[in-house]
C-alpha cells in the first residue's frame, strides 16, 4: 500500500515592490519558501515551474518593480521540519551590537555558519529570520567564515541592502580584523598584494591559494602585540576574497593559529594545550558612512572571553 500524499500549498502569484526589486529570483524564492532545500528551488526553476510575467526565467534573473511572480504549489513534506534549535538561538540572543531601521550588526559566534547548506539546515540568517518574524526582509550583506567571529552586517530592508552592497563594491566599508599569527616578522607592518584563486580538491573541499591567474587581493597587516612564538595583528581588508586573511597570512609563513585548513598542525596542537580550540580570527570592527549623512557609523565587537584569556596567558609566558 502506498503512503498517502502530503497536501500541497496553493499556487501563489506575488507582485514585486520596490523593497524587493533587484533581488535574484533564486534568493527571493528561498525566502518565500521558508527554507526549503536549495536543490528544490533550483529544480523548479529549471523545470519552468516558476514564472515571471508568465515567462520562464533563469536563477540569476533580477526582479523588477511590478514583476508578477508565480510560485508553484509546494508539498508540505518539502518544507523543513527542523527549527534553529535552542543552541543557535541561545548563542544569538544578545548578540546584536547595533541596530536601526535599515540594518543591524551581530557579533557572530565562532563555529556558526552565516547560512544553511552543506548539511546544515540553519545558519545565522535562517535562525535570525525565525527569531524576528516581524523583519520580513533580513538579508546578509556580506559573509564571515564559519569559524570566524565578530561583526556581521545584516540588512533589514531591500533598499538598505543595495546601498550597503554599493558601499562594499566601492570599498567604502572599512573592516578591521584581529588575528593571532604564528612566528614573528622583523617589521611592524606589512602589505600583501597577492592574487587568490579558488580550487576544489578531489575530496570536494574548497581551498584558496595564491595564484597569478586569480583575482586581486590586498591585505594590510599591523603588529599590535608580540609574544614568545606568536603575534597579535590587525588585518585590514582592501579587497574581500574568500579566506583572504587566512591565505595571505599562511603565504607569509605566519599562519593564523587554530587554522585547521591553512595552518600548522603541530603549532595548532601546542596552542590547543594552552586553551585555543578555534580559529583565532575575529572581525573586530566595521566602519562606513551612510550616503548624505555626517559622520561615520562604527561598530566594534569585543573579543570572546576565551580568546582574551589565551592572550593573558601568552603575556605571562613572554
Amino acid at each position: 500500500m502506498s503512503e498517502p500524499q502530503q497536501p500541497k500549498t496553493s499556487v501563489r502569484t506575488l507582485s514585486v515592490d520596490e523593497d524587493v526589486a533587484g533581488q535574484r529570483i533564486d534568493n527571493f524564492l528561498i525566502r518565500q519558501l521558508k527554507g526549503v532545500p536549495k536543490s528544490f528551488v533550483y529544480r523548479i526553476l529549471r523545470r519552468g515551474e516558476v514564472r515571471v510575467n508568465k515567462g520562464r526565467i533563469k536563477a540569476g534573473y533580477r526582479l523588477q518593480p511590478g514583476d508578477m511572480v508565480r510560485i508553484p504549489p509546494v508539498r508540505l513534506s518539502d518544507r523543513p521540519k527542523s527549527s534553529p534549535g535552542q543552541w543557535i538561538t541561545k548563542r544569538l540572543d544578545g548578540a546584536v551590537l547595533y541596530e536601526d531601521d535599515r540594518f543591524l550588526v551581530l557579533n557572530k559566534p565562532s563555529g556558526l555558519a552565516v547560512h544553511g547548506g552543506s548539511g546544515l539546515s540553519h545558519g545565522v540568517i535562517e535562525a535570525l529570520r525565525e527569531m524576528r518574524t516581524e523583519d520580513r526582509h533580513l538579508e546578509l550583506v556580506h559573509r564571515l567564515d564559519r569559524d570566524t567571529s565578530g561583526c556581521l552586517l545584516i540588512a533589514r530592508k531591500r533598499s538598505a541592502l543595495r546601498i550597503l552592497h554599493e558601499l562594499l563594491r566601492t570599498r567604502q566599508v572599512q573592516k578591521r580584523y584581529l588575528a593571532l599569527l604564528a612566528g614573528s616578522w622583523p617589521r611592524d607592518s606589512l602589505e600583501v598584494d597577492e592574487p587568490l584563486a579558488k580550487n576544489r580538491l578531489q575530496s570536494g573541499e574548497r581551498m584558496v591559494r595564491v595564484d597569478s591567474r586569480g583575482k586581486q587581493a590586498q591585505t594590510r597587516f599591523r603588529v599590535l602585540r608580540r609574544y614568545r612564538d606568536a603575534m597579535l595583528v590587525e588585518a585590514r581588508l582592501m579587497t574581500g576574497r574568500t579566506h583572504q586573511i587566512r591565505v595571505h597570512a599562511a603565504h607569509l609563513g605566519t599562519p593564523i593559529l587554530g587554522d585547521d585548513k591553512y595552518g600548522d598542525d603541530l603549532l595548532n596542537r601546542r596552542m590547543r594545550e594552552k586553551g585555543l580550540r578555534r580559529l583565532f580570527l575575529h572581525a573586530a570592527s566595521l566602519s562606513f558612512r551612510w550616503p548624505e549623512e555626517e559622520g561615520d557609523i562604527t561598530v566594534k565587537a569585543p573579543l570572546d572571553p576565551d580568546l582574551d584569556t589565551l592572550l593573558e596567558r601568552l603575556s605571562l609566558e613572554s
